[in-house]
């Protein structure tokens, strides 16, 4: 059973706790029939009635089994046990189906895990799906636990929690990401070798982070033309619309940071490209050192090897002269050459 926490709510207090999805069943039709001649004190409706079955990567058989007694459209379903889908909000008739992706920065490998919850919302139920260990599912359950108002709004304001719990989620990774930055741009101007890597670790790190974010402006949007028909509660819409100011605000700080690793590329590119120019330059001074040194002492070389030939009928073989003037000739060419090199700072 992949059953994490089960509960039935009624008027924003847990009334049951179901061990399976039969009891879940069950007891559900029960609370809703204890309900349904009861009125709410001080709204004059029905009791507000709310079953949150959490599950973590359910089985097929499971979901068959919410499938059939919660009437989840197909496509829906589908896309429940595929995973990996996009952030989105479709409505099915009464239920609607809601993927949203949190994030969890860790600060051991330096990397952003992107989680997927999927989320159906019907008239009385509320059933999340994870597909990853790190969701916020728990601290938003005991949340609205302890702020019985949410549930009393009903399943949407469940899912008002939820999407308010992930976004908020979104700002210390959002630093932890900022913190990275700073330090790659640190390294760029100490010059350090692995910072190309860094870069574009990171910069896949935000474009995954900024898949999983983005889309859900244009989600929630979508979701918003629907407050009316669907009679959402105006208080709750105030607060969805506070999340979508914080998912605008986490997409904007994701563009500018994408903007800085553009300028971060570049700049280590440029750096990078200037070291090699200074290493090419600092090469080509040490080769003109030697290559002079070289030609300075190749010189007298070949005057002292003419001169030692020793062939009997070889000018200057029988002159006194000869040895002084040809350690004078040797001399002389060394120096020449050395002031010539001097000169071009080539020494």
């Amino acid at each position: 059973m992949t059953i994490v926490e089960n509960a039935i709510y009624r008027n924003g207090k847990e009334v049951e706790s179901p061990t399976s999805l039969e009891d879940t069943y069950d007891l559900l039709q029960r609370v809703l029939d204890r309900s349904g001649g009861e009125q709410n004190s001080g709204s004059g409706g029905r009791d507000s009635v709310v079953a949150w079955i959490g599950l973590y990567r359910p089985s097929a058989e499971e979901i068959r089994s919410l499938s059939e007694h919660f009437d989840l459209h197909e496509l829906a379903v589908e896309d429940t046990v595929q995973a990996h889908q996009r952030p989105k909000m479709e409505r099915y008739g009464n239920t609607l189906f809601t993927v949203i992706r949190p994030a969890v920065y860790q600060d051991e490998t330096e990397t952003v895990e992107i989680g997927e919850i999927h989320i159906f919302t019907g008239p009385n139920f509320v059933i999340t799906i994870r597909h990853s260990e790190s969701s916020g599912v728990s601290r938003v359950r005991k949340r609205v636990e302890a702020d019985p108002e949410l549930l009393c709004f009903g399943p949407d304001g469940v899912l008002y929690a939820l999407l308010d719990q992930i976004v908020d989620d979104y700002f210390p990774v959002l630093s932890g990401l900022e913190n990275d930055i700073d330090e790659i741009e640190d390294a760029l101007f100490a010059g350090e070798s692995n910072v190309s890597q860094r870069i574009y670790e990171l910069a896949r790190e935000i474009n995954d982070f900024h898949r999983g974010a983005a889309p859900l402006s244009n989600v929630m949007q979508r979701y918003f033309v629907g407050f009316t028909k669907y009679g959402t509660h105006e208080e709750l819409q105030h607060r969805l619309r506070d999340v979508l100011d914080h998912v605008i605000a986490v997409t904007g700080k994701l563009e500018s940071m994408r903007s800085s690793l553009t300028d971060a590329m570049s700049l280590d590119s440029t750096l990078t490209t200037a070291r090699q120019n200074e290493a090419a330059m600092v090469q080509n001074d040490q080769m003109k050192k030697i290559s002079s040194w070289a030609a300075i002492l190749f010189a007298p070389s070949i005057v002292g090897s003419i001169y030692g030939m020793n062939f009997k009928d070889m000018p200057e073989l029988e002159w006194a002269m000869g040895y002084p003037m040809a350690l004078v000739l040797m001399l002389l060419v060394a120096v020449v050459l050395y002031v010539v090199f001097k000169t071009r700072d080539w020494l």
